[in-house]
């Protein structure tokens, strides 16, 4: 968890780990989502279709990933 202040205009930096981790870059857009009382932020996909393939291949199934999403989403 990390803690930011909003500035005048309401921006915020999204601080530089989490930036890395879902690689959020110079440009790109965000979904700002107003869910019970949280906002939440999700990075639009580049090449949507391109990146989930990636995602996919070997290892984990995508129903692993699928639950595995949901309980991160449920946490936050």
């Amino acid at each position: 968890m990390s803690i930011v202040r909003a500035t005048i205009k309401g921006q915020v930096v999204i601080p530089a780990e989490i930036r890395r981790k879902y690689h959020i870059t110079k440009g790109t857009k965000v979904i700002i989502i107003d869910k019970d009382g949280e906002i939440i932020l999700k990075p639009l996909l580049k090449e949507p279709v391109k990146e989930a393939r990636g995602r996919f291949k070997g290892g984990d199934s995508a129903l692993k990933i699928l639950i595995e999403d949901r309980r991160e989403e449920a946490k936050h």
